[in-house]
């Protein structure tokens, strides 16, 4: 050692004092005979970053994908479906009137719903067609909110339709269109169930953002769509005597009143997580209304597990390129004992104690990390940041898509940086960094000052 040494030094340093900051910070820096030690150090900064870096982005992106998917499929399936039992479902507007008035329930819609076969100009394909009226339409916001072609205005009486603009496209239809509805379960004849076919113009062309929804349903007014499934009942007046059988059309339906029914009811409330307790609150409300209540959880719950499967999995996987960083820390610093074996000796011999020259080698060493966890926490907020830009210029460039949303559901890549995961990354790999640095610091603590400088 060419420098001058504090005269304290003699009498033992104080913990962390001003000396072994700065006998750290010259170990830190690159000197022409320590170039290769440095390279590896620098590497091993990198590793760290790109550890810590890949952790945020990736966990970001799926909880942008856990959030997105859940407010797509939330925003139109709701958080409970309520389904009729034991009697036909003619009562939706009063029972959902009295379901809306239970605390916690934020809006509820009732909506006729039916299977069907599409076809358009160009080829057919399944579909579900969902009726629903304008009232319900405007307590969607995501459904209102999401035509690019068209609009909503007069849709209870306009007799058309409103599909997915991925459905428009495979079918070959636009705005003003005919598409060709087919049931199988049409009217019943001496000869069989012909099927019921009937065609609507297309007067909303909407875009969700989910490749599921934009891809399979079809909205209609809420009584044509009764009318289409036969969901109604005529029955005879009260009062009214029985007719004549050749009563005409203009007294039969003079006679008769025409009671529609629903498929089911969609419940939306304030908090998702809070199922259980809300549905003995509507249970309640309800009174003696058979129902039967399913929430998003059971509906979705597969799904939802998988994601958070492969979440845990995948910060498992990306831990270990913070694991692998924190060996290469220890690797730089074995070999920077050895090569300052002859520094630790003299500093050894003037006085400073073992505690001193480990907590001089475990702050080189922590400050690696940290540089590194730096470094990483900062590229990876960027990325996160701008994940779906980044994602669609490196797709434009490599010609390649990346993130397909026939495979992911969505149409842009999600992302949610969650400043508890970005602070537990970061806890981590500062962790890490730290405990790496504790058997090099040690094994330079016990070196023997005079085996050390015998053949110096």
């Amino acid at each position: 050692m060419n420098q001058a040494l504090p005269p304290t030094l003699d009498r033992g340093t104080r913990a962390f004092s001003r000396f072994e900051w700065l006998v750290a910070g010259r170990y830190l820096r690159a000197r022409r005979s320590d170039t290769f030690i440095s390279v590896i150090a620098g590497f091993t900064v990198a590793g760290v970053a790109i550890g810590v870096a890949a952790l945020i982005v990736v966990l970001s992106v799926m909880n942008g994908f856990r959030e997105e998917l859940l407010s797509k499929i939330l925003g139109l399936n709701g958080h409970f479906t309520a389904f009729p039992i034991e009697q036909q479902f003619t009562d939706y507007k009063d029972l959902v009137d009295r379901i809306e008035t239970v605390d916690g329930v934020t809006y509820a819609v009732y909506f006729v719903e039916g299977q069907v076969l599409a076809s358009g100009t160009t080829e057919s394909t399944g579909a579900s067609v969902r009726g629903m009226d304008l009232e319900n339409i405007e307590k969607l916001p995501l459904l209102r909110n999401s035509a690019i072609l068209g609009g909503w205005d007069n849709w209870d009486e306009s007799r058309g339709v409103a599909i997915g603009y991925r459905l428009a496209q495979r079918l070959g239809v636009s705005i003003g269109d005919p598409v060709t509805i087919i049931n199988p379960d049409g009217a019943t004849t001496p000869f069989g169930t012909t099927p019921q076919i009937r065609s609507y113009p297309v007067n909303v062309i909407f875009d969700l953002g989910m490749v599921e929804f934009d891809s399979f349903f079809i909205y209609m007014p809420l009584q044509a769509a009764q009318d289409y499934f036969k969901l109604y009942e005529d029955v005879l007046k009260p009062g009214h005597p029985p007719l004549d059988p050749m009563a005409s059309d203009e007294e039969i339906d003079a006679a008769y009143d025409r009671i529609y029914r629903a498929t089911a009811a969609e419940i939306f409330i304030a908090n998702p997580d809070d199922v259980g307790r809300m549905r003995e609150r509507i249970q309640s409300a309800v009174g003696d209304r058979p129902l039967v209540l399913t929430d998003w959880q059971q509906r979705n719950e597969t799904f939802f597990s998988a994601l958070q499967v492969e979440r845990v999995v995948m910060f498992t996987i990306l831990s270990l390129i913070v694991l692998v960083a924190a060996f290469n820390i220890i690797s730089s610093l074995v070999m920077l004992v050895k090569d300052k074996a002859a520094d630790i000796a003299v500093l050894r011999t003037m006085g400073a104690t073992r505690g001193s020259i480990m907590r001089i080698f475990s702050m080189t060493g922590t400050a690696i990390g940290v540089a590194g966890t730096l470094i990483g926490l900062i590229l990876g907020l960027i990325i996160a940041a701008n994940a779906e830009p980044l994602r669609a210029f490196v797709s434009n460039t490599l010609g390649v898509a990346i993130f397909p949303p026939e495979i992911f559901f969505l149409s842009r890549l999600p992302s949610r940086t969650d400043p508890t995961e970005v602070i537990v990354v970061v806890c981590v790999a500062l962790a890490l960094s730290f405990l790496a640095t504790i058997y090099p610091a040690w094994r330079a603590a016990q070196y023997d000052p005079v085996e050390a400088l015998r053949y110096e």
